[in-house]
């Protein structure tokens, strides 16, 4: 609630925004002063209710401010940013967790700009995001208006649907428009543009037509012959494996694929986001031969999942070049892409999943136990679980990255959301903590953006809060991630969202330098011409930064010490925690056959 004080200095802020746009509002007759009026912000808000909007994620200044506190006012949970990069992912972050769009709320030009990057992100990993902008006013365009910039325009390569509503009537059919838009087909970002005079103008309310919600986007199944003809690839394959993509996930199909698993005996490969869609500790996950069982699969059935650089394009020598390739996909578009599909399923994962086992279960087929290919993998997985486990349980000081997700690893718990970014972080930590549920963990994404990880866990924390709120929510963090949004954790404070941040850090990009070292590199001369350009300053103490803000920092050094943080962390219930890890600069991943970004022979 507002103090009087506050509501005060609301209204002198809405009071001077308002006298900037009286002569663009229309003379009234004294029948239309006796009607009900209604704002463009609060038809915009009513709108946005209508499509079961749940969520905005903003920074606000001129023209929206309005606009944020007319969302508050219809039920919305509007929750204030520090950056309007971070708004956008969160917005986005709802949209996949929720399967309806969160949406962003930015000021004109710059604000615009900087929300471009969780439009694009929000593309590229397919998930349903409306982000709405304040624009110039239109008696100003073309003039040099305040911020003025062409928003409809440049937002359409980072969109599905960018339009600029023609009048304040029109508002709630381009808000259904929009809503519909990002969740319908390959879900994806869309963008609405509010002219700067429309948010304190009024209409008659008599006026303003809502448009009803929207419904879920319809089911669509693969036709009978294509799913028949990738039922005898299945049932003919020597070495079958079954890739869970992040569409997958999305589209709440883990009941019908942990059936497919189950019944039919596939070993399962998920991608980073697809992990917990069949738990990983399920017998039949081969996540730990990730290597092995890419190359030497003869038939791979893709459940929304792309062949991009993620499955490193389905190409050798990553992939059999003989692989025979069954992709199931929403998106017809995709279908094709890098390798040509023996059998190609256009429709809802969730949908395809059941025609296929229903077609496999025609043919009595279950994939035996006993064969060399599930011999050869499981070999494989045990050979690599060891080599790790050796790895996280060294006694060195400073730590490795093995030995600190080890600890990790054993306090979480298994319903817990887990969001990572960075490097060998994310890297290390998909292999290292399993997930035993879907749409469980967030990271980097298909778009391999760096920067999203405190915005996906404020919209973790937010959903968590009003739907789940006994699930805690924890992000872990590279040093070099966390300083993308660092101060998001005055939000976390802010908004009392008790996540967990776990900064690994490193010194570095990458790896970095001990304080030794340098001190020793700045006595070369100027460090921006000595020191090198992965080093970041040695055991910063990032903890402080959330201590500053009400929080609860912890610096930590060794595993007791690890422990003990993460035990009164996961204790807290009201305000978040920052645990900064410092591990060994020169810290690396195990040995591996292939990094994850080799690149394939073409």
């Amino acid at each position: 609630m507002f103090t009087s004080a506050s509501l005060v200095r609301l209204q002198r802020v809405f009071s001077a925004v308002g006298n900037r746009r009286v002569s663009a509002m229309a003379p009234q007759s004294p029948r239309e002063q006796e009607e009900e009026r209604v704002s463009g912000a609060q038809i915009i808000a009513e709108a946005l209710k209508m499509q079961n909007v749940e969520y905005m994620f903003g920074i606000v200044g001129i023209p929206v401010i309005e606009v944020a506190v007319a969302a508050q006012a219809s039920g919305i949970k509007y929750i204030g940013m520090r950056n309007e990069q971070a708004a956008s992912y969160a917005a986005s972050a709802v949209g996949y967790l929720t399967g309806r769009p969160g949406v962003c709320l930015v000021v004109s030009g710059p604000g615009l700009v900087h929300a471009l990057g969780g439009m694009a992100n929000a593309n590229m990993n397919c998930w349903p995001l409306i982000v709405i902008g304040g624009s110039s006013d239109r008696n100003q365009e073309t003039m040099g208006a305040f911020q003025e910039f062409p928003q409809v325009e440049a937002c359409r390569l980072y969109s599905k649907f960018s339009a600029r509503p023609s009048s304040l009537e029109a508002i709630p059919a381009v808000i259904e428009k929009a809503v519909r838009t990002s969740i319908c087909g390959r879900p994806g970002a869309c963008y609405i543009d509010i002219p700067g005079d429309f948010v304190n103008l009024e209409v008659n309310k008599s006026s303003v037509k809502y448009v009803e919600c929207c419904p879920e986007p319809p089911i669509a199944m693969a036709e009978e012959a294509a799913v028949s003809k990738a039922a005898s690839f299945i049932a003919h394959s020597r070495k079958p494996l079954l890739i869970i993509g992040k569409g997958a996930a999305y589209s709440r199909a883990e009941n019908s694929i942990r059936k497919l698993v189950d019944q039919c005996g596939l070993p399962f490969l998920p991608t980073p986001m697809g992990k917990g869609v069949v738990p990983d500790n399920h017998p039949h996950c081969v996540a730990a031969a990730r290597s092995r069982a890419l190359q030497h699969a003869d038939v791979i059935i893709l459940l929304g999942a792309r062949l991009n650089w993620i499955l490193h394009f389905g190409l050798p020598p990553r992939f059999n070049p003989d692989v025979k390739i069954i992709q199931v996909d929403i998106c017809a578009e995709e279908l094709g892409n890098n390798v040509k599909p023996v059998a190609a399923l256009l429709g809802d994962i969730k949908a395809v999943a059941e025609q296929l086992l229903d077609q496999l279960k025609k043919k009595h087929w279950t994939y035996p136990s006993d064969t060399d290919w599930w011999k050869d993998l499981r070999a494989k997985i045990q050979s690599n679980e060891q080599i790790s486990k050796a790895l996280s349980l060294q006694q060195n000081l400073p730590m490795n990255y093995y030995t600190v997700f080890h600890h990790i690893r054993e306090h979480l718990p298994k319903d817990c959301l887990l969001i990572s970014e960075g490097a060998n972080t994310m890297d290390i930590g998909r292999t290292m903590l399993p997930n035993y549920y879907p749409r469980h963990r967030l990271d980097a994404g298909t778009f391999g953006t760096m920067g999203v990880g405190l915005g996906f866990a404020v919209a973790a924390a937010m959903v968590t809060k009003y739907h789940n709120p006994e699930k805690q929510v924890v992000c872990i963090e590279g040093d070099s991630a966390f300083g993308f949004s660092g101060m998001e954790v005055e939000t976390m404070c802010r908004y009392n969202l008790p996540i967990i941040l776990i900064i690994v850090n490193n010194n570095g990009i990458y790896s970095g330098l001990d304080a030794e070292t340098w001190d020793e590199m700045l006595k070369l001369g100027e460090p921006s011409t000595s020191v090198p350009p992965v080093s970041l300053l040695p055991n910063a103490h990032y903890e402080q930064i959330m201590s500053a803000f009400g929080g609860k920092g912890y610096f930590v050094q060794t595993p007791e010490e690890l422990q003990a943080a993460l035990k009164k962390s996961l204790a807290e219930k009201h305000v978040p925690s920052l645990i900064n890890v410092m591990i060994d600069p020169q810290s690396d991943r195990k040995k591996q056959d292939f990094h994850w970004l080799t690149r394939s022979n073409m």
